[in-house]
């Protein structure tokens, strides 16, 4: 059995090792967490669930980047 599963983020195919946790996914893709919303499966996740979500495979996200600006 292999150890990568493949998730959509932001449309597009990405693989990760089975059992990542979102953050550390965040990161390996090169966002700052703390400048992210997610919406994980059609649902925003709350980023107090963020440290105890596994991604599984076909999970679908789309991270948004939080700018400020005015």
């Amino acid at each position: 059995m292999s150890n990568e599963i493949t998730v959509q983020v932001n449309g597009e195919t990405h693989s990760c090792s089975f059992q990542t946790f979102l953050p550390d996914l965040l990161q390996q893709l090169g966002f700052n967490p703390r400048l992210v919303a997610v919406e994980y499966n059609g649902e925003i996740l709350h980023r107090q669930f963020w440290p105890e979500t596994k991604v599984q495979p076909g999970d679908r996200l789309e991270v948004v980047t939080i700018v400020g600006g005015g």
